[in-house]
């Protein structure tokens, strides 16, 4: 269910070191450690992240002692082969068994929530919903969870754990100020169900964040190029949109990240956005992100509308 605030959690992703160039292990541990110091005390991480899983490893560092000082948001439903190629993988034992490598890597008992990473278009929802079940039937998360699913998908999985007695309480899926198509039905039918919705790409990996210039050159083997939202008209609005958000918050002294993050925090049924850091100055700027109240929000709608 949500929580009283709308507030940040950290995807770990860009700390997994895979698609993310040039993170050391000491931009890890610095970058964690600062968003510990800020506030930041709910994290997002996934069997996936990294190929050795070292976004757990990296988190459990850093809870020794004091565990239920944290949040911890974990996935299964997706891994790795052996020619480090990422696969959808929903077969009950497999998550079972998934689930408790995390664990071990993380060194703890327990998630506050599990979440299915992907149906398995090869699995019946049922039979991955069901391995889920039984995990918090042994104790393993508190609550469970699914992503990057439909409409049906979510009312399917929540139906079964209900029938399984088994708390559901949250998706995760995109929103940012180019990609609301999650507003129109996704996230309204969590909300039915009493689901609360996680939002990932609330800067679109980094495009509104406004380091990425017009003539920015990536380097050789980053991913982001390859996004639609990366190229032509669409990259074109994104930096006019930027624009604009760096004109208002210098009016109010905010940066575009916590304007783009605020403005996804303050849509209905929003309790978390997951944001990604690889940095202490990343970091510093997402942490500062809250709800905007309605004067500005409506300012930045302003500058984003079509």
């Amino acid at each position: 269910m949500l929580s009283n605030q709308p507030s940040v959690a950290l995807g770990l992703w860009p700390l997994a070191g895979v698609t993310t160039i040039g993170v050391t292990p000491e931009d890890r541990r610095s970058t964690l450690a600062r968003a510990i110091e800020l506030g930041i005390t709910t994290f997002d991480t996934a069997f996936s992240y990294g190929y050795q899983g070292e976004s757990d490893r990296l988190l459990s560092e850093f809870m020794g002692s004091e565990r239920d000082r944290y949040r911890i948001i974990s996935k299964v439903g997706q891994r790795w082969t052996q020619e480090k190629t990422r696969v959808v993988n929903g077969y009950p034992k497999q998550l079972i068994a998934d689930a408790e490598v995390n664990l071990k890597r993380m060194g703890i008992e327990s998630t506050d929530l599990l979440m299915l990473h992907s149906p398995d278009p090869e699995i019946p929802l049922e039979d991955s919903t069901l391995a889920l079940c039984q995990l918090h039937q042994q104790g393993k998360c508190h609550s469970i969870g699914i992503c990057n699913s439909s409409v049906e998908q979510i009312k399917r999985f929540h139906q079964i754990a209900l029938i399984e007695s088994t708390p559901a309480t949250a998706i995760q899926c995109p929103l940012n100020l180019m990609q609301r198509e999650s507003q129109s039905m996704l996230i309204p039918q969590a909300q039915t169900l009493g689901l609360s919705a996680h939002v990932y790409w609330t800067l679109m990996k980094g495009l509104l964040a406004g380091r990425i210039q017009r003539d920015h050159q990536f380097a050789a083997g980053d991913s982001r190029p390859s996004y639609e939202i990366f190229q032509g008209a669409s990259r074109d609005r994104a930096h006019r949109i930027v624009d604009g958000l760096t004109a208002l918050g210098q009016s109010i002294n905010a940066s575009p990240s916590e304007l783009a993050i605020g403005w996804a925090l303050s849509q209905p049924g929003v309790e978390y956005a997951l944001v990604g850091a690889r940095s202490v100055a990343q970091v510093e700027q997402i942490a500062k992100a809250t709800p905007l109240d309605a004067e500005i929000l409506k300012a930045v709608n302003l500058i984003a509308a079509p």
